[in-house]
């Protein structure tokens, strides 16, 4: 079994919205994903898309989208991003998907030998003056909590534990109490999205209480897949 991740699709299939505005690197991105998707993944692999998936505002109008995902091979594991307004009631959500595409909102799901947790998360405070920002981060805190409690429940011996958020759960590389939560859990590697474009600071994969944190926005891998295990 292979993992690979690859997020922040922003899908519009029945209204295209012209992502080349934001860059070069989204000039065509939809079909050069397609092709890499295709030539990476097999009937046994799993794939997590880390959030922002679609730019439909209601949940009827991100079907196209969903099905879009659903059409590619192995088993797909979505989380909602910043982006996601279509993604309101996880029912709603989880009665939608197809076969082969799977949700996670406050809970977990285990694949073969591996457990698969996540949160959205959310932008880490500036400043102690920053209650609003704490106020949603502390919410994004317990719900991650919640879903690695249920991710310890079904979690067997040497089963690897991955971490999805959207948001990055570290601070300019620094601790959170979101990354406190996650060493706490013994996760082996943790996925997050949301960081575009060419000018950011962040590395592929950095280190934090010796877990691997990597970036897999689309733009950011050039459309290619990740290996994660």
């Amino acid at each position: 079994m292979e993992v690979f991740a690859i997020s922040d699709w922003h899908l519009s299939i029945n209204c295209p919205k012209p992502m080349d505005i934001f860059g070069g690197a989204w000039e065509n991105y939809i079909e050069e994903l397609t092709k890499n998707l295709n030539a990476t993944l097999h009937d046994d692999s799993i794939l997590l898309i880390a959030g922002d998936i679609s730019w439909a505002m209601q949940l009827n109008e991100a079907l196209p989208d969903l099905d879009f995902i659903a059409n590619f091979k192995g088993k797909k594991i979505i989380l909602r991003g910043n982006h996601d307004y279509w993604w309101k009631s996880i029912s709603g959500v989880r009665n939608s998907l197809k076969v082969g595409v799977y949700a996670l909102q406050n809970d977990s799901i285990k694949i073969g030998n591996v457990v698969i947790a996540g949160s959205r998360g959310w932008v880490f405070p500036e400043n102690e003056n920053d209650k609003e920002n704490q106020t949603i981060f502390d919410r994004e805190v317990i719900r991650l909590k919640l879903s690695l409690e249920d991710a310890n429940k079904k979690r067997g011996i040497g089963d690897k534990l991955i971490v999805m958020t959207h948001y990055p759960p570290f601070a300019s590389g620094k601790t959170t109490a979101m990354t406190d939560v996650i060493a706490n859990a013994k996760a082996d590697v943790v996925v997050y999205g949301h960081i575009h474009g060419k000018h950011h600071k962040t590395s592929a994969v950095i280190k934090i209480n010796d877990i691997p944190y990597y970036l897999t926005s689309c733009d950011f891998l050039k459309n290619m897949p990740l290996k994660i295990i």
